[in-house]
């Protein structure tokens, strides 16, 4: 993680999960914020949220992850159009968070 974490996840519960399974994540207010991410780092994001899926083509230098609902299918395949490295449902991804993020 030499490169940090930054995520846009605006659910306060899921942003403890995230602290939880990793320490110094930068959480930004904004998917447009994630543009200061710099080459290298993870970015995570929720894709159930507005402006998620246009922001993540923009950002190739970074490791892209996102999450998002099982039933969301149409949302999942999206991501992985729009260039998002790992798309995982959000309880795969907070089961993996540790490993994912480390």
């Amino acid at each position: 993680m030499s490169d940090g974490v930054w995520a846009f996840v605006p659910d306060l519960m899921d942003r403890s999960r995230i602290s939880a399974a990793v320490a110094g994540v930068r959480f930004v207010a904004v998917p447009s914020d994630l543009t200061s991410a710099p080459d290298g780092a993870t970015v995570v994001v929720d894709l159930g949220r507005p402006g998620v899926l246009e922001i993540l083509p923009t950002l190739a230098g970074q490791r892209r992850i996102g999450f998002g609902s099982h039933v969301d299918r149409a949302v999942l395949a999206a991501a992985e159009a729009a260039g998002c490295d790992v798309v995982l449902a959000r309880s795969e991804f907070f089961r993996r968070a540790g490993a994912l993020l480390a």
